[in-house]
């Protein structure tokens, strides 16, 4: 131990957990509205604040915290509601509309009107040049003009810019001219392909850097103002791969699953120590499900989609679905709907006493599953007030008479709260059918861990869904995002292109780029004050067959033993191989530097002695009536 406090911290979007182990290893935890302005600028300094015991606006000491580890989706937030940074986009002539066309899919197929999303980038200046794919220069670069119409954009208050240039992966030199042109102009942020994503492909490898120059200023702005509120204080940050880094090295690319990938690690630890090595994590919070698949490793994904905007950077494989706590029930005069907005933290739910709308959480107050006088009093204008269960029944009172004119049958408001929890159950049991059964995997072997504030209130009924024996609820589920991002390792992941077919000379070829990648994924951690002792890397090479584009990863080897591996990943993935040539696509390396114990602190006062007794007996609705039930707190098990 330190002799200082540690705090973890997943600031979501509609509450922010906090963590604390406190100086004799122990864990104490607290939950706080993300957004409350009445009471606070920032969630997570005023969470420190609150377990420390300082007054609201008291400096953080320095020399009482060892080190802060967040997680935050203000990356994310930013992608949503498109609030990032504007940004213009520098492409190879000819190529300006190349990420607006991308692949053409369609993303609803029956729709007879498409409407794509709006690119997040604002302008397109073609920059003349031209490089071959073997990376010899076609066009020499020309920058006068390109410098012109960089100051024009300037003036007109652009300060972030993404260069993407053809091949440019492979011959960087045109990106690094125009990306200093950039700065000359009086850029702020200037991302470059060959720095974000060095790989093939130029719509996912521009959309990427497009993706980090929109959000990086953004998510610069807020680690920054944490940064001057914890002045002296060690701050990591939680990357969507499951690692952490040094603040001064959090990239908008890199922060899209900031918080969920906390509850992956969390999840995974978890249910090590309880013995379960086939886990689907069911990470249920405010706003959203998140759902991932673990069987002895983390698994990852080169590319995601989020908001409509694709991007490829190395990141956990996580399933969200919008069904969350602060889900919004909607009756549309013929069916019952859950979701996809939300109430958020403001106002929140009708039970927050702040005039929110019906939404999941309330249908739970409803039937009885969450019980205001077993809740903190932390809601209302002032924070100091229990759940309202009045309101709730007011409330549904009024919808189930809104069905009752509708349809001619009036439902009871218990069967009405029942029959909106049954659909946001078959939306979360899709989503773990998703990322399990689509993809080739029994779940019925597998144990379901539910967590995040709403997973405990919901995992049963989504195990009974799927067919799911087992369930696990951690100890700490309700802020597992947040233990999770304290038992996570510093991590620094970097990817090169290959394409080549897989042969004896492109096997040393490999070898020597994953030598090389590993030196400079540990100059990364190096960088971050991970000393050589902690660090230890890792080698994953991305294969595919010939003609197709479904890379999957295997550990380095010879010739054989990757052919072999290869197409046992690719028999269970999609049930079949190929007589087809395999191409080495890309060359994947992390580096990991042990940052803590991988274990559980104590939490609480140890095991149970003596018979297990009930806190109270209360009333809860379940398939179709009422009945009496015995209430334990999850600490006396």
């Amino acid at each position: 131990m330190t002799g200082r406090w540690e705090f973890w911290i997943d600031r979501g979007g509609t509450f922010t957990d906090v963590v604390g182990r406190r100086p004799d290893g122990r864990l104490v935890t607290r939950k706080l509205l993300s957004h409350d302005p009445g009471r606070y600028d920032d969630a997570a300094v005023a969470g420190i604040r609150l377990l420390l015991g300082l007054r609201d606006g008291e400096p953080v000491p320095a020399d009482r915290v060892a080190a802060v580890r967040m997680g935050t989706t203000v990356a994310t937030n930013a992608l949503l509601e498109r609030r990032g940074e504007p940004t213009v986009l520098l492409v190879t002539e000819g190529f300006r509309d190349a990420l607006r066309i991308a692949y053409q899919n369609r993303p609803r197929l029956f729709d007879r009107h498409i409407v794509l999303p709006e690119p997040v980038h604002e302008r397109v200046i073609e920059v003349p040049e031209r490089t071959d794919a073997e990376g010899r220069t076609v066009r020499l670069l020309e920058l006068d003009s390109v410098r012109e119409r960089l100051r024009a954009a300037h003036a007109d208050g652009l300060r972030s810019a993404a260069v993407v240039l053809l091949h440019g992966y492979r011959h960087p030199a045109h990106e690094q001219a125009v990306a200093e042109a950039a700065r000359e102009a009086g850029f702020t942020q200037v991302s470059t392909s060959h720095e974000v994503s060095p790989l093939i492909r130029l719509v996912p490898r521009g959309d990427t850097t497009v993706v980090d120059a929109y959000l990086s200023p953004v998510l610069r702005r807020y680690v920054d103002e944490v940064a001057a509120r914890l002045e002296g204080i060690r701050l990591l940050f939680m990357q969507s791969n499951g690692g952490l880094r040094e603040a001064a090295a959090f990239r908008g690319k890199d922060a899209v699953l900031s918080g969920p990938a906390g509850g992956v690690v969390g999840m995974a630890r978890t249910s090590r120590q309880a013995g379960h090595d086939r886990v689907i994590g069911f990470d249920m919070g405010g706003t959203s499900t998140d759902v991932s698949h673990y069987a002895g490793e983390f698994e990852r994904e080169l590319g995601t989609q989020v908001a409509g905007v694709r991007m490829r950077a190395p990141m956990m494989s996580i399933h969200t679905v919008a069904a969350g706590g602060g889900s919004l029930l909607h009756f549309d005069g013929r069916r019952y709907r859950v979701g996809p907005d939300s109430a958020g933290a403001d106002p929140g739910p009708a039970c927050y006493r702040k005039g929110g709308p019906l939404t999941v959480t309330d249908a739970n107050v409803m039937l009885g599953r969450i019980q205001p006088a077993h809740f903190p009093a932390v809601f209302g204008p002032d924070g100091d007030r229990p759940l309202d269960a009045d309101v709730v029944r007011d409330r549904f009172a009024e919808l189930a008479d809104e069905i009752g004119r509708a349809t001619g049958q009036r439902p009871t408001e218990a069967d009405a709260a029942a029959g909106f929890l049954e659909i946001a159950v078959l939306n979360m049991a899709n989503a773990v059918k998703k990322i399990s059964v689509q993809r080739g995997h029994d779940i019925t072997r597998y144990a379901l861990t539910g967590f995040g504030g709403a997973g405990g209130q919901h995992v049963c009924a989504v195990a009974d869904a799927l067919s799911i024996d087992t369930v696990l609820i951690p100890p700490l589920a309700g802020v597992l995002s947040a233990y999770g991002i304290g038992l996570a390792d510093a991590t620094a992941m970097r990817e090169q292109s290959v394409e080549a077919e897989l042969d004896e000379t492109v096997r040393e070829r490999v070898e020597q780029l994953r030598a090389e990648l590993a030196d400079r994924t540990r100059d990364d951690l190096r960088a971050d004050g991970v000393p050589d002792s902690a660090i230890g890397t890792r080698a994953r090479i991305l294969l595919r067959y010939a003609g197709t584009d479904a890379a999957l990863a295997v550990e380095p080897g010879s010739v054989a033993a990757m052919t072999e591996e290869f197409g046992a990943a690719h028999r269970t993935r999609f049930g079949f191989t190929m007589d087809q040539p395999i191409v080495v696509e890309t060359v994947s390396v992390e580096a990991t530097g042990t940052t803590g114990e991988h274990r559980a602190s104590p939490l609480g006062p140890g095991p149970r002695e003596g018979p297990l007794r009930p806190r109270a007996t209360v009333t809860l609705y379940a398939e179709g009536r009422e009945r009496q039930a015995p209430l334990h707190r999850r600490e006396d098990l």
